[in-house]
């Protein structure tokens, strides 16, 4: 059974150390640059940079910028917000069902805001041309709204005049959710052809902060040839850049509840960039190929623009609606996509079921438990008959403790003899390691897990247990230390359960294992409370378990 125990111990160090460590011992590998292919003319992307004229020098808040422009305002179930005339810019929008935070009068989630602001995000699309002469619109540009209202029954149209001979539309529609439309149209009326080039980018400032997930992704991403490519914040410094060439796919922003992504031609290549351009400034865009618009014709280019929450479902279907290629990595599913995804359609069912995420998350766990009961069993059935033939292991330890081999050798009769397999307990423990890690990468990455109550004083299943030690005593704990409840709830149930196991024939080992359930109380006490809440209900099966079949074994 020593054996066993350190199998234990070593499958649970291992999904923390996966879980912590991650990003540290498997550092993010940074994808291989493709270098587009040399044309007949050189398209003008350095005037996608941004310009130093939008670092503004005087910060302002978000309804004090809206209100220094024209705006067209948009509306729907899902988003509020509005665009800004001049340059047909995205970059006020608010997400309706999302708060950021669990106070009753808490503020929506705010996505994109102007550049004027303390946190600017915001989205652009346009033309670029290689003949300098010819004038096309830009972030300055005003535009000539034929209505002032975006809504998903109602388009909004965009007019301008270049004076000479371009009429330049643009035709903005919203869905019910959180997908824009942009449909660029070109009238040549100027006696010559023009060749154009299709652009979108999303820009954005990005600050440090000590609250990022480092299990979950969040800076620039995209799908790119159905490859998806995460590129960190740190990756870039000022001036440094990231080039793909796709047919089809998406890039943009991910956070890790929100994300904002241009949508890519499946029918075309386009080069996409992502840069550092300016402190804490960062850029995704994209150029598409030239569309040739011949005299006295229309030349037009669609862009699709997604700004707001990954809710999974609705990504799949965006997927299968839009025919955009793999739009649901959005959502950083990790190593075990096989199981995270599934494990979130799973919990999703249930909590549709039952009403509360807490309670689906232990129905969850004794769903998981039901399935492991033939192997568990087994492996408990060796573990009780293990402990029963441990004074016999004991007796042979100290009789051969100066021979090894005949040590193992005696043992090994001894298991033949009472029908034990010693590595029979280690199954369950290894599957055990992608259910826990797929499990919290679910618990991290579900928007629809974030705020969900369970019963009493957890109120967010997605964060750590707010009942600690120094809450309930008034004392000043140490912060990694100061636990909350169901943390201590879980230290209790590993305690039990490791009484109920063979104690190691190592003083040294013994006083060792004696310890763990105390350190992983402590190391998973700052885990998200619903993944404490899984782990607990789980030993306490696990327990009920060990203590039928010990009896059946006859063990006390």
């Amino acid at each position: 059974m020593q054996e066993d125990m350190k199998g234990l111990y070593a499958a649970v160090i291992l999904s923390v150390v996966i879980i912590v460590g991650s990003n540290w011992l498997f550092p993010q590998t940074q994808p291989v640059v493709e270098q587009p292919a040399e044309t007949a003319a050189e398209l003008p992307q350095d005037s996608l940079q941004l310009k130093p004229a939008d670092e503004a020098e005087t910060v302002l808040s978000t309804s004090e910028a809206v209100k220094a422009d024209q705006r067209i305002t948009f509306a729907n179930e899902a988003v509020t917000g509005s665009i800004r005339v001049k340059g047909a810019r995205f970059d006020e929008l608010y997400l309706n069902k999302y708060k950021q935070t669990l106070e009753e009068n808490s503020p929506q989630v705010e996505l994109l805001a102007p550049a004027q602001t303390q946190t600017p995000y915001y989205a652009e699309f346009g033309w670029l041309s290689n003949d300098a002469s010819v004038r096309l619109p830009g972030e300055n540009t005003l535009w000539k709204a034929k209505n002032s209202r975006l809504s998903p029954e109602t388009p909004v149209v965009l007019e301008w005049d270049n004076g000479q001979g371009l009429k330049f539309v643009r035709k903005i529609s919203l869905d019910n959710n959180y997908m824009f439309t942009v449909e660029q149209i070109v009238e040549n009326n100027s006696g010559k052809n023009i060749t154009l080039y299709p652009y979108g980018l999303i820009n954005r400032k990005h600050q440090k902060t000590e609250t990022a997930s480092g299990v979950v992704h969040e800076g620039l991403i995209g799908v790119m040839d159905s490859t998806l490519k995460e590129v960190k914040y740190s990756a870039l410094e000022d001036g440094e850049k990231e080039e793909f060439a796709s047919d089809g796919g998406w890039a943009g922003f991910s956070d890790r509840y929100w994300f904002s992504a241009f949508i890519l031609d499946n029918n075309q290549e386009s080069k996409v960039k992502f840069s550092r351009t300016g402190k804490e400034l960062y850029q995704a865009d994209f150029v598409g190929q030239p569309v040739l618009v011949a005299a006295n014709t229309v030349g037009t280019s669609t862009t699709r623009f997604f700004a707001g929450a990954k809710e999974i479902k609705l990504l799949d279907r965006y997927t299968k609606n839009l025919n955009i290629d793999k739009f649901d990595l959005a959502v950083d599913f990790g190593w075990y996509y096989f199981l995270t995804k599934p494990f979130f359609y799973i919990l999703d069912f249930l909590y549709r079921f039952i009403g509360n995420m807490g309670w689906a998350i232990l129905l969850f766990a004794a769903l998981l438990r039901a399935v492991m009961f033939p192997i568990a069993n087994k492996s408990y059935e060796s573990m009780s008959k293990m402990k029963k033939v441990q004074p016999k292991i004991l007796d042979l330890q100290e009789k051969y403790k100066d021979d090894k081999m005949k040590l193992q050798q005696e043992m090994m009769t001894l298991y033949r003899k009472e029908k034990i397999n010693p590595a029979s307990g280690c199954l369950p423990l290894l599957i055990q390691i992608p259910i826990f890690f797929s499990l919290y990468k679910v618990l991290n990455i579900s928007i629809e897990i974030r705020h969900a109550p369970f019963i009493g004083w957890i109120k967010d299943l997605s964060a750590p247990d707010p009942l600690t030690l120094s809450v309930m005593t008034h004392l000043p704990i140490p912060g990694f230390l100061d636990i909350g409840v169901w943390p201590i709830a879980m230290g209790l149930t590993m305690y039990i359960q490791q009484k109920l196991n063979p104690k190691p024939a190592n003083k040294d080992q013994a006083r060792m294992f004696a310890l763990m359930p105390l350190i992983f109380m402590f190391m998973l006490g700052h885990f998200a409370s619903g993944l404490v809440i899984y782990w607990t209900l789980s030993n306490i099966l696990s327990i009920i378990q060990q203590k039928i079949i010990m009896k059946k074994v006859g063990v006390d």
